[in-house]
């Protein structure tokens, strides 16, 4: 397998991400382009990853159940982001 790149969607687990990987495929019949979403878990040991990270992944021995790829590394932070202890403040 190749690495994939994608969008952190979810960082509520320790050490693990849901990453969502967009990719197009050419329709034969509609003669158009389709995007695809698929979902992976991945390993992140050092936890730094936020929702809206775009992260490139590398395959890897299966973890656990669900993770076979590991944050390779991050290629561009999200903007904004604002964990739940910053809505707590007001």
């Amino acid at each position: 397998m190749k690495p994939v790149v994608g969008i952190v969607v979810s960082n509520k687990m320790q050490k693990s991400v849901v990453v969502a990987v967009d990719r197009l495929f050419h329709h034969k019949v509609y003669n158009r382009y389709v995007k695809r979403t698929s979902k992976f878990m991945a390993h992140d040991e050092a936890d730094d990853c936020n929702i809206g990270d775009r992260v490139r992944l590398d395959p890897s021995r299966p973890l656990s159940r669900h993770k076979h790829w590991v944050v390779a590394e991050i290629l561009r932070r999200a903007k904004v982001y604002c964990s739940a202890v910053c809505n707590d403040v007001e």
